[in-house]
């Protein structure tokens, strides 16, 4: 009987520790297919838009509306953002760079200083945050209220596109306003660390001398990985925020919806960046 009763114990005990198993990878599996199914759907809405974008048939009266809306939200709600972010990190970096390469004799390293850390890496970053914050957030407001209240669902029931009147100009004017943006941070940075530096007496060259020194540090791949990170960015950032909102379910609320959709564009942007920086 004692032989039995063992027996059967250790056959519970297997089971219930094969039941803990199976509960965990259960859960795991549900986490990386629901991050790799958005990621895909991501892609293939990145794809979708590339494609779309360069056809005259799909920019109707309605989506240049959109577009020229959500272009002007974009970059007006982050420009003033975008000036003091720059200036301080003009202060913070440029200057700083100024004066301490200055003194360590080391003028020529500046440029390509400032190039991989402020135009390669850092502006990247910010710009995307910014935007992502100021632009993006109100974005997927707009597109999960009408997700909850049910339009999306009338003007699919139309016939209307819900890809090209909510996505495509969203995604084509935040890329547009990303590139815009990181130009004028990377400009702004530049001029307000040289300015602090100025009247510092951090800096002894001129601003035209400076600025030339920032141009021979950039190679030819740094006029392609810049524009592409900037735009790429951008189309992301639009992407995440509309893909987030049009997923919403009749349980989500914005209280749920704008963390989310947040963290997926934190990440988008990161990962996309640190992507663009290793492959070129």
């Amino acid at each position: 009987m004692s032989e039995i009763h063992w027996g059967t114990s250790a056959a519970g005990t297997a089971r219930s520790e094969s039941g803990r198993i199976r509960r965990a990878l259960a859960v795991i599996g549900h986490a990386v297919r629901h991050f790799t199914g958005f990621t895909f759907i991501l892609a293939a809405l990145a794809l979708g838009v590339i494609q779309e974008a360069v056809r005259p048939s799909s920019w109707r009266r309605t989506v240049r509306a959109e577009f020229r809306r959500a272009l002007r939200q974009s970059i007006a709600g982050g420009l003033f953002t975008t000036l003091v972010t720059a200036a301080l990190i003009g202060l913070a970096m440029v200057y700083q760079a100024l004066y301490w390469l200055g003194a360590a004799g080391q003028e020529g390293l500046i440029g390509s200083v400032l190039v991989t850390t402020l135009v390669r890496e850092l502006t990247p970053v910010l710009v995307g945050l910014i935007l992502l914050g100021r632009s993006g957030m109100v974005a997927l407001s707009e597109i999960g209220r009408l997700r909850l209240g049910g339009q999306v669902r009338s003007l699919e029931a139309m016939g209307l596109d819900s890809f090209q009147l909510l996505l495509l100009p969203r995604a084509c004017a935040f890329a547009a306003a990303s590139f815009t943006l990181g130009m004028m941070f990377v400009m702004a940075a530049l001029v307000t660390g040289y300015i602090a530096g100025s009247l510092l007496h951090a800096v002894q060259m001129s601003i035209w001398s400076f600025l030339d020194r920032i141009l021979m540090a950039l190679s030819a791949g740094d006029f392609v990985v810049f524009p592409a990170k900037m735009v790429v960015i951008g189309l992301l950032v639009a992407l995440t925020a509309g893909l987030t909102g049009l997923a919403a379910e009749p349980r989500d609320d914005m209280a749920r919806l704008l963390p989310r959709g947040f963290t997926r564009g934190v990440l988008a942007i990161l990962l996309s960046s640190l992507i663009l920086s290793l492959t070129v």
